[in-house]
């Protein structure tokens, strides 16, 4: 792989396949980091908090204004403090709220699919906008600032990451150059925090500001970190998704042919697209205790790293893992997570999903992908397009 090109998907495999030749837990010399990759190893991991933390604090020392971003980042955080936060804002953020929403991302599809014309950028006319534009309206924000949030993401994903470097070395270099964007983001969101105790309205931001758990409520900065993370994750994920479908489906004409015969099939063909392009391709533990796992001992204090997307592709679970298979039953893949942190966003961005695929599946007869101009994330980082230029039919 060369360090001048950006790292194809294939690479990312080829890099995952090398390790899991020595086994499905393997510890990294370069990055001083084990490295989980079989199915059933990371559902251990993901589902056994006690012993696999989230919270990295204590191994990588984090600047002032991460510090602050990560109050309310419960997702870096154990329980008891972990079930707290989560559950105060799972009084605000519930399934019905989250089904309630369906006409509105209905009507802002059509709307966004509208304006696009017969050939367009998915990426800029429709899988971005739309998920931005749901989630600022559910939390109040004004959709104006799209272009900022746009800015924040691309700079916290579109970094290189060194697969030869220890790494507490790559996370504290990461830490560091994304500290300026999180000076802005906490600005922005502390300043819209503070207006909105001062002019509650009905979003789930005002909401925030209101629910208690034993008497305590939320101070601001807890609301700047889970606002800051469903923006720029909830938005993200099915931004995301909604590329990697449109490009999947691009590669498996006979499946997306079934599809449409059939739109009853499309939730299942979501799930394997998330199962074979996972957006997120893994997350980080560090042992609170040694610990054996896949039959390998781990010493306590040591970085994990669970790969969602290699545990995705695990022939011991998934036959043929690298076919896009569109009656894989069961789809017991891990893109969303597992236990107690598993993604609170996935049902939103299974339904903007789903109802954005099924109105373009429905409104084009064709869809074609401009190869040549197709362009993606680092996948080390993140599996997704950043441009997916279509020329579509109108049915």
């Amino acid at each position: 792989m060369t360090t001048t090109a950006k790292p194809t998907l294939q690479d990312f495999l080829d890099f995952i396949e090398g390790f899991r030749k020595q086994g499905q837990v393997v510890f990294s010399e370069k990055q001083g980091t084990w490295l989980v990759l079989g199915h059933p190893e990371v559902i251990e991991v993901l589902s056994q908090p006690q012993v696999f933390s989230s919270d990295l604090s204590e191994l990588v020392k984090v600047e002032e204004e991460l510090a602050l971003f990560q109050k309310g980042n419960f997702i870096q955080m154990d329980d008891p403090r972990h079930r707290q936060l989560r559950g105060m804002v799972s009084q605000a953020f519930t399934p019905k709220f989250v089904a309630n929403m369906e006409p509105a991302i209905h009507d802002l599809t059509v709307q966004l699919l509208d304006a696009a014309g017969p050939e367009f950028d998915l990426v800029d006319a429709l899988a971005y906008p739309l998920p931005v534009i749901v989630i600022a309206n559910l939390l109040g924000i004004p959709t104006s600032d799209q272009p900022i949030f746009r800015r924040w993401a691309d700079t916290l994903l579109d970094r290189d990451i060194p697969q030869d470097k220890p790494l507490d070395e790559v996370r504290a270099e990461a830490l560091a150059s994304v500290a300026p964007v999180m000076k802005e983001m906490n600005e922005y969101f502390s300043d819209f925090i503070k207006d909105r105790r001062r002019n509650p309205g009905d979003d789930l931001t005002s909401k925030l500001t209101l629910v208690e758990d034993e008497g305590k409520r939320l101070d601001d900065t807890e609301i700047i970190g889970f606002v800051g993370l469903l923006l720029l994750a909830g938005h993200i994920t099915t931004t995301a998704t909604l590329g990697n479908s449109i490009l999947t489906f691009h590669e498996n004409q006979d499946a997306v042919a079934e599809v449409r015969r059939d739109l009853s099939l499309l939730p299942a063909a979501i799930e394997e697209v998330l199962r074979l392009r996972t957006p997120f391709p893994r997350v980080a533990r560090v042992t609170k205790q040694e610990t054996q796992l896949g039959g390998v001992t781990i010493p306590a204090n040591q970085f994990v790293l669970p790969f969602l997307t290699a545990a995705n592709r695990d022939e011991r679970v998934f036959a043929n893992p690298d076919k896009f298979d569109l009656h894989r039953d069961p789809n017991h893949h891990a893109t969303f997570g597992k236990g107690v942190h598993f993604c609170l966003g996935a049902p939103l961005a299974r339904l903007e999903a789903r109802i954005a695929l099924k109105i373009m599946l429905e409104r084009y007869s064709d869809i074609q992908v401009d190869e040549e101009k197709v362009e993606e994330r680092n996948p080390f980082n993140m599996v997704a397009v950043t441009k997916l230029p279509l020329v579509v039919r109108p049915v």
